[in-house]
């Protein structure tokens, strides 16, 4: 039985998922901005609040001040996951200037990517409803990888600077997330975790799983980070 939380299909092979790549204009972000930013591209595109096959990944950058990150400026990008043939729906976000808090984004043109399978992949922050603490959350987002009919080992990452726990902020609230680093993925597993993630708030920046040697955020980004906890 699918969860509430993945309430993405996950039957990726007849319509395959894409990322969808935006150059991004701007200086600063705060570093936790996955809601700010949902909720900037939902008043630019409305029809995209409900949009369940939506994925959206955060901006990186690199530490500025308490809680805020520099943008490069030559390669910020806005990620979008979702399937080919929704690529319209999203489209209209080019050339748009979005608005989050008293920060400005200008978005260019994108370019549409197929997904790339990858045996290891590995998530930023994945938030499960009620499981805050390690070790049940672990089990808990092995017991969805099984409803996927994944298999594959998950752990924590354990690069020496990537740290396990993580916060984000939704509607004023503190919601506890981890990192989340998978093995030992088939080709077709490796798809299909990329297009329909784990837990929720994909929306947000969660649950977004890219090939570990793309992925792994720098020591500068968590740095910004643990300035804000």
């Amino acid at each position: 039985m699918q969860t509430a939380e993945q309430q993405t299909s996950t039957d990726t092979r007849a319509v395959p998922f894409i990322t969808v790549a935006f150059p991004v204009q701007g200086k600063q972000l705060p570093a936790d901005h996955g809601y700010l930013l949902y909720a900037a591209i939902t008043k630019h595109v409305p029809s995209l609040h409900s949009a369940v096959w939506l994925g959206i990944e955060l901006i990186s950058g690199v530490p500025w001040d308490k809680g805020v990150i520099a943008l490069p400026p030559r390669s910020a990008c806005l990620r979008l996951r979702h399937p080919a043939d929704k690529f319209a729906h999203v489209l209209q976000l080019a050339g748009a200037r979005l608005e989050l808090d008293s920060y400005a984004l200008r978005l260019g043109l994108p370019v549409a990517r197929p997904l790339v399978p990858a045996s290891s992949l590995y998530a930023r922050i994945v938030t499960i409803k009620k499981f805050t603490e390690p070790e049940p959350f672990l089990d808990a987002a092995q017991r969805q990888l099984a409803q996927l009919s994944i298999t594959a080992a998950l752990e924590f990452p354990r690069d020496g600077h990537t740290r396990s726990r993580r916060i984000i902020t939704v509607h004023g609230h503190k919601v506890v997330g981890f990192s989340l680093a998978v093995h030992g993925l088939s080709d077709e597993d490796s798809i299909k975790l990329q297009s329909v993630g784990l837990g929720g708030r994909r929306v947000m920046g969660c649950g977004m799983f890219n090939p570990i040697v793309k992925a792994i955020w720098t020591q500068e980004e968590d740095a910004a980070e643990a300035k804000e906890a």
